[in-house]
């Protein structure tokens, strides 16, 4: 079965609702062209970025802003935590001008205070990612997925956003295999 754009949009909006959607929609992240967009500090997310487009295929985009934070650990938790509590939208440096590309596009950023850091909110506000499929992923310490799916959520709300995948700090030797099930289960691959 075959969808035409208007029909895959109105499914990804939640319009249409019947049990032919769900198929379809997997169908189209499985199939479309991907992108990994992440944001790392201290190169775990980069990581596991690096893992998923090992396993996917996809493309891959570094976030970084035109005023990056501090290379400082304590320095960089004050800067992170401000913008934060101020719900700013740090300047990317990083332009992506062919996003309207992709169908697909995992979103990779470290767990700060249980959400999602601000780069990466400047992100899903800076494109239009309508009717496409989001796949979360996030290195922690312990704090796992947090609020960031949710966050994420309300950022894009036109988006399908899939099921977040949780990576303690690199995630050890059992990481290429949790990928390997998240992407499944997510009809991802």
């Amino acid at each position: 079965m075959k969808a035409t754009r208007r029909q895959f949009l109105n499914i990804a909006a939640g319009l249409s609702l019947s049990c032919a959607a769900a198929p379809l929609l997997a169908q189209t992240a499985a199939s479309g062209k991907k992108l990994i967009v992440y944001f790392s500090w201290s190169g775990n997310t980069q990581y596991v970025a690096n893992l998923i487009k090992e396993k996917t295929g996809a493309d891959i985009v570094e976030l970084e802003l035109v005023k990056p934070y501090s290379s400082n650990y304590s320095q960089c938790l004050d800067e992170a935590k401000r913008d934060q509590r101020a719900d700013a939208r740090p300047e990317l440096r990083t332009k992506i001008d062919n996003i309207a590309e992709y169908d697909t596009i995992f979103i990779g950023y470290p767990n700060w205070w249980t959400s999602i850091p601000m780069p990466i909110a400047t992100f899903l506000e800076s494109y239009d990612l309508s009717g496409k499929t989001l796949a979360p992923f996030c290195s922690h310490g312990g704090g796992r997925l947090g609020q960031s799916v949710t966050a994420i959520s309300k950022l894009a709300p036109a988006s399908t956003v899939t099921e977040g995948l949780s990576v303690h700090y690199r995630g050890g030797s059992s990481l290429p295999n949790d990928i390997d099930k998240w992407l499944a289960a997510n009809k991802l691959l």
